[in-house]
């Protein structure tokens, strides 16, 4: 079954915030609502979301400011701005940070539905991930069978956990791969026990590669990890 859409919803005003959450919930998404910029802040890391609806005027940290930490923690997730301004140096301003969409209140809940799924109809046309076998320098490596090979009878049996580790650093190879993201996609729960575990998988991983010395699996501080491939495919 295909996951649902999971949106992260930041408005302080509480009922337009409610009634639009179960609007979008009863068309079928997961909407998680919080009701400031600090909140969201907090909250933001610990899933994965596909799409985010941000309030501009916020207390505590305005719409702009938060969308701008979203953007160094997924640079790639789609903003939609709402806001009561409707000033033309607002709205370039939202667009400069990364904004997908703005909305100025009031607006209907079927043109926020609209826009939404028109955002997410673009995101889906980019190209989907790979389901191998992926080169990596001097290393095949094929997560259909777990094997990590560097030529003819120089193979090694990955574990579910190395293969499906290093199948994530693949899909997104020579970009970063965000812990949480790959802590709720492998393990399913963010927490300090399961970050420790996926460190010494990393660890392992990069034994398993130290041979091609174009190869390596870096630490980004604060946001995850990058396999740099020089050529992968």
């Amino acid at each position: 079954m295909e996951d649902k859409v999971r949106i992260f919803f930041c408005e302080d005003d509480e009922n337009l915030g409610m009634l639009l959450k179960e609007y979008l919930q009863v068309k079928g998404f997961i909407v998680d609502l919080f009701p400031d910029g600090e909140s969201g802040s907090k909250n933001f890391p610990k899933e994965k979301y596909d799409l985010c609806i941000l309030d501009v005027m916020m207390p505590k940290k305005d719409g702009f400011t938060l969308a701008q930490e979203i953007k160094t923690i997924n640079v790639d997730v789609p903003i939609i701005f709402l806001t009561a301004k409707a000033m033309k140096e607002d709205i370039l301003e939202g667009f400069k940070i990364g904004a997908d969409d703005y909305l100025a209140k009031p607006f209907s809940m079927e043109e926020l539905l609209l826009r939404v799924e028109a955002i997410l109809r673009r995101v889906s046309t980019k190209k989907a991930p790979k389901e191998g076998p992926y080169i990596i320098g001097k290393f095949t490596f094929d997560p259909q069978k777990q094997i990590l090979s560097a030529g003819k009878n120089n193979n090694t049996k990955l574990t579910t956990k190395e293969s499906d580790l290093l199948g994530l650093l693949c899909e997104n190879v020579n970009q970063v791969l965000e812990r949480n993201y790959a802590l709720k996609k492998i393990w399913g729960v963010v927490d300090y026990f399961n970050a420790r575990s996926m460190d010494v998988y990393i660890t392992k991983l990069r034994k398993l590669l130290k041979d091609d010395t174009n190869i390596e699996i870096m630490n980004i501080h604060g946001k995850g990890y990058k396999l740099i491939a020089p050529n992968a495919a």
